[in-house]
């Protein structure tokens, strides 16, 4: 079914109204973008660390608490990895509920038993079925991709991982990604009481940074602020202040020459990489419903000496910040005598932008 909303976002963003309150109070809207927005998206399940050996097995949750979806990663015994659904397809029975060395998969319920790379190997029971085993007896598989070391997936991708990451790669390719490794220590997650579509305004508008993150503002000539489209979301090119951590970009590269305190990419739905001169912060928005999100915060450590500088060294402080002001839209959005806002045409394209895509999504069938 598709969402009828009330409104339209105009194309001209100087002329354009944000979106009303009930946007973003509605379960039917949360439900259906879960649907459009987030199921064709890429999305990371994690590090590369999760990544089992041959012969083992790790079960995962894609998005849990919103897409919810149980998954499995594999390898098997010619060392290929899978990404398969760990659902049983004869009752639907979980299969794995713990990472463990086996050489086959077996549902608790009933026996049924697959491959490592999903087949269906037997059906205990199934003798008299006729036109039995079919291959939606095997267990649906997943793309599953790396690149550096984020581990990446989709339910239904229109479009491959390469294209999907275009234009975070055109900037920042020449990084040794690779090289950068997950830190649980500076690592965690953020719980909150708002939704979803607001965090990720929060993040795309440019406008607050001077008056809600002083800290951050004092490592960034903000007068050198600027925000880039593309068709599955923004960057926002941020410029160190004299004397701050900066990257050292190479010849060749479409930065240099300039002394970038931090590349900030935001993808659709619900992916934000921070590219710092310490290494990347990644930041996965969670919704949880209408009103509940969780962001998880993966950090991953190239030059650890960095770590206390520039425009990534206070990563903690600014997300609280960023939290209180979320909070304060999210009780404001339930007044009675809001109606809606404009657009700041320079800082807040990034977000009339994202309002667009989301319509889009709603429209689609």
């Amino acid at each position: 079914m598709t969402v009828s909303t009330p409104f339209q976002i105009n194309p001209d963003v100087c002329a354009a109204q944000t979106p009303p309150a009930a946007f973003y109070q509605s379960a039917q809207i949360y439900q259906q973008l879960l649907q459009k927005a987030f199921v064709p998206a890429w999305q990371v399940l994690g590090s590369t660390d999760l990544l089992p050996s041959s012969g083992a097995v790790m079960p995962v949750t894609l998005l849990p608490g919103s897409l919810d979806e149980a998954l499995l990663l594999t390898c098997d015994n010619h060392h290929q990895h899978h990404c398969l659904s760990n659902v049983c397809t004869h009752r639907g029975a979980i299969i794995c509920e713990k990472a463990l060395k086996c050489e086959e998969l077996r549902c608790p319920y009933h026996s049924r038993r697959f491959h490592l790379d999903g087949r269906m190997r037997f059906a205990p029971g199934f003798a008299e079925a006729r036109d039995f085993p079919t291959t939606d007896c095997d267990l649906p598989a997943l793309p599953l991709q790396l690149n550096g070391p984020l581990l990446w997936t989709s339910l239904c991708a229109d479009t491959d991982l390469e294209q999907w990451l275009q234009p975070v790669m055109a900037r920042v390719g020449w990084l040794p990604l690779t090289q950068f490794q997950f830190s649980a220590a500076h690592s965690r997650d953020y719980v909150f009481a708002g939704n979803w579509m607001l965090y990720v305004e929060n993040y795309l508008d440019s406008l607050h940074i001077p008056f809600v993150h002083p800290g951050l503002n004092q490592a960034l000539d903000f007068s050198r602020y600027s925000t880039e489209l593309f068709a599955n979301g923004s960057l926002q090119l941020a410029i160190a202040a004299d004397d701050e951590a900066a990257f050292a970009v190479p010849v060749g590269a479409p930065d240099h020459g300039l002394r970038v305190a931090a590349w900030y990419f935001w993808l659709f739905p619900n992916l934000m990489l921070n590219f710092y001169p310490w290494g990347l912060s990644l930041n996965i928005v969670e919704p949880r419903g209408v009103a509940q999100t969780r962001v998880r915060f993966m950090s991953f450590i190239w030059r650890e000496e960095l770590l206390q500088a520039g425009a990534g060294a206070a990563l903690h402080t600014v997300e609280m910040e960023d939290e209180a002001m979320v909070l304060s839209v999210t009780r404001g959005m339930r007044s009675r005598l809001y109606r809606r806002g404009r657009y700041a045409p320079v800082h807040e394209a990034a977000c009339h932008h994202f309002h667009q895509l989301l319509l889009h999504c709603l429209a689609a069938d």
